[in-house]
């Protein structure tokens, strides 16, 4: 019988790991909103609500559309070794010189976010509300994604050194345990980027270089822990759910010398200082007029969608968890 309960517990897990990195995101965009100038706050602090739980969609998006997970990272170190100066910048060099399908299969996350800057750009100077909100909350969530270590590395799960888990390990459970009690969002205000596309490739050679560090702490800390202090059966959401041992994410969490709080907080800085940029870039356009609330029956349709195909389905190319 208890090897039945531990089993559908395993389950139950199995089933949710995905959805606990959705914490992450919606943090990283609520807290972005407090740091925009006063004229932008007037419409972003209104749909705040808009903006966290929507932060999640292109996450949904991976459950329908096959090309969305390749969005979401870059494992770089393909392309040679630190700082992969072999891998050009700009993405019709690297298309010339690679080809489209081995950019997809290896991810272009430092593209992506510089296509979705364009489209809120074009979204403020349109002044059209929902494109506005849709675009700046999924900007975020790929803003975010480039700030994860592991999402800049081939062993993206830790599944060729033996330390599966260790993704969700480092972007869900230690983000959950401390985020509210101990970490400070109180980060200052949003700029302008000049140059979005050096800006945008430091934050990924950024998360390249800290990979090494991610995965040789957990590592070494895994040595120093027996099974049964590294697991524990906690709850969540009412049911009992083996997961990573407080004890285990607190030495995980000192030994990386608080990382995942300080990506966490440079991630807000930059989907706020994005935002903020694409806004100024469209001729900084008066926001307090798009007062129209509702949304239309396709965009209705649309987020129904992304719920049902995430709850039901399973998703399209690489699963990090």
């Amino acid at each position: 019988m208890k090897k039945i309960y531990c089993a559908v517990c395993l389950l139950f897990v199995h089933h949710s790991v995905f959805c606990w990195g959705f914490y992450m995101h919606e943090k990283i965009n609520y807290h972005a909103v407090f740091l925009l100038p006063p004229p932008m706050m007037l419409l972003f602090k209104q749909n705040i609500g808009f903006l966290t739980e929507h932060a999640v969609d292109p996450d949904k998006r991976r459950y329908i559309v096959s090309a969305e997970g390749a969005r979401h990272y870059l494992d770089i170190d393909h392309y040679g070794h630190f700082p992969f100066k072999e891998l050009p910048r700009d993405y019709n060099s690297a298309l010339k010189k690679y080809s489209a399908d081995t950019l997809q299969a290896f991810g272009i996350v430092p593209w992506w976010i510089q296509i979705m800057m364009t489209r809120l750009t074009s979204a403020f100077r349109e002044k059209n509300k929902q494109a506005i909100l849709k675009n700046a909350s999924e900007l975020g969530h790929y803003i975010a994604d480039a700030h994860v270590p592991l999402h800049v590395c081939s062993n993206h799960n830790g599944q060729l050194t033996h330390q599966e888990g260790i993704h969700a390990f480092w972007e869900s459970r230690v983000p959950e345990l401390f985020a509210e009690s101990d970490w400070d969002f109180f980060i200052g205000k949003a700029t302008y980027i000049p140059d979005l596309s050096s800006f945008i490739w430091a934050r990924v050679l950024e998360s390249a270089a800290a990979a090494d560090t991610v995965l040789r702490c957990e590592k070494e800390l895994n040595s120093h822990f027996r099974s049964d202090q590294k697991y524990a059966f906690e709850e969540r959401r009412g049911k009992l759910v083996k997961q990573y041992s407080t004890a285990y994410a607190t030495q995980y969490e000192n030994q990386l010398d608080h990382m995942i709080e300080r990506r966490m907080r440079q991630s807000i800085f930059a989907v706020a200082s994005c935002w903020y940029t694409a806004w100024v870039n469209a001729g900084q356009p008066p926001l307090e007029g798009l007062n129209h609330d509702s949304l239309s029956v396709s965009e209705r349709m649309e987020y129904e969608r992304l719920n049902v195909e995430w709850i039901n389905g399973k998703a399209l190319g690489r699963d990090c968890n």
